[in-house]
């Protein structure tokens, strides 16, 4: 075990501030990195569980709630590997509870999924478990996300109206909450009974099946040859990746996360700058027993550059743990977090940055480590 890494674990009191610091500057990034990208998730949600291959939208789009030509359904039989194209119709709402006892009247805009409560069906997510299903079929029923029903003002079983038309909500799921509209799923047959679907020229988005998955990516290429520049030929991972990265477009959302990457900065090595001065001086009467040794100016530097990487590390390891605990109280809440890769290795790369230029800060102080302070 080296000296810098033994020096930090038995005197570990002298370096918790700045472990502590490290872990809050990671911790304060990630955790809104996480937060964004999971508001993205959500958004991206219908399209990450959906059981189509391949998503068709008009040229120049890159989301769902879109139309498009009804004609272009029999283009995409014109390729002999597609084996099911389906509409699929999201449409808005306006949403109004019944208020019983003391429930507020609400009166919220929502955003409308239309669904074919048939298990297999490729506009039927793959997690809706058997129950809601069923509750699909039954007419005028709809079924929302467990975290709007307070702000929806509704419980299970209440009826309420969308667009002056009565339904039921019949059941709950999780995982599809949202910040702003909430999401409501309802039947293509109860769509059509509350005028939400009507069979005209356009249609929304295709979600199409092909007969081997794991020719998605080919299937898609030939698609966009065969439509001509009429549609554009989606996989889900490619639209999913699409909508994410489309969130940090948003110059907001941006200037935030770059404000908080500066501050965070700012915290980390200021804090573990002071820090390591401290620890230093504190053992600087040994760091002169060994330039009394022998030991060059410039070994005693190699060791503060080690200790400051490791103290990075520590900080690292803190950062994980107080991510973990952050992502399962979000989660209690009903808030989705999700850390991309690219996110995970900079800010790690960061904090490691950080300790390294705070223990470069920090080598003036080995100046002061005179052998002959020894004598007094």
């Amino acid at each position: 075990m080296s000296l810098a890494l033994s020096t930090l674990i038995y005197e570990w009191r002298r370096y918790m501030a700045a472990v502590i610091a490290l872990a809050v500057a990671g911790l304060l990034v990630l955790a809104l990195v996480g937060m964004f990208m999971g508001i993205g998730k959500n958004f991206s949600a219908t399209i990450d569980r959906s059981p189509a291959h391949i998503m068709i939208l008009p040229p120049d789009s890159e989301g769902l709630g879109t139309s498009q030509p009804r004609r272009n359904i029999p283009l995409l039989f014109q390729h002999s590997e597609v084996v099911e194209a389906t509409p699929f119709n999201v449409t808005w709402g306006q949403f109004t509870n019944f208020p019983e006892g003391e429930q507020k009247a609400v009166r919220e805009g929502v955003q409308i999924y239309v669904v074919d409560p048939i298990p297999g069906a490729v506009t039927l997510p793959t997690d809706f478990p058997e129950d809601v299903i069923l509750a699909l079929q039954e007419p005028y029923s709809v079924i929302l996300d467990v975290t709007s029903l307070n702000k929806l003002g509704v419980k299970v079983g209440d009826k309420a109206k969308i667009n002056g038309r009565t339904v039921t909500v019949r059941a709950t799921i999780s995982g599809y909450p949202s910040l702003f509209n909430s999401m409501i799923f309802t039947s293509r047959q109860s769509a059509k009974l509350l005028g939400l679907v009507r069979e005209g020229p356009r249609v929304g988005a295709i979600l199409v099946k092909v007969s081997d998955p794991a020719r998605t990516d080919t299937v898609a290429a030939e698609l966009n040859v065969i439509g001509k520049g009429q549609f554009k030929a989606w996989t889900k991972p490619e639209l999913s990746k699409r909508n994410q990265e489309s969130m940090f477009k948003n110059s907001f959302i941006s200037i935030l996360l770059g404000f908080m990457l500066v501050v965070g900065v700012f915290i980390g090595v200021v804090i573990t700058w002071q820090t390591l001065q401290g620890a230093i001086l504190a053992n600087i009467k040994e760091f002169a027993s060994l330039r009394a040794l022998g030991v060059s100016i410039g070994s005693l530097n190699l060791i503060i550059m080690e200790l400051s990487f490791w103290v990075g590390v520590a900080g690292l390891g803190m950062t994980a743990i107080l991510l973990v605990g952050v992502t399962a109280l979000a989660g209690a809440m009903g808030l989705t977090m999700f850390y991309p890769l690219w996110s995970v290795i900079t800010i790690a790369i960061m904090l490691l940055i950080i300790s390294v230029l705070s223990g470069l800060l920090s080598l003036g102080v080995l100046k002061k480590s005179q052998p002959a302070d020894l004598l007094r």
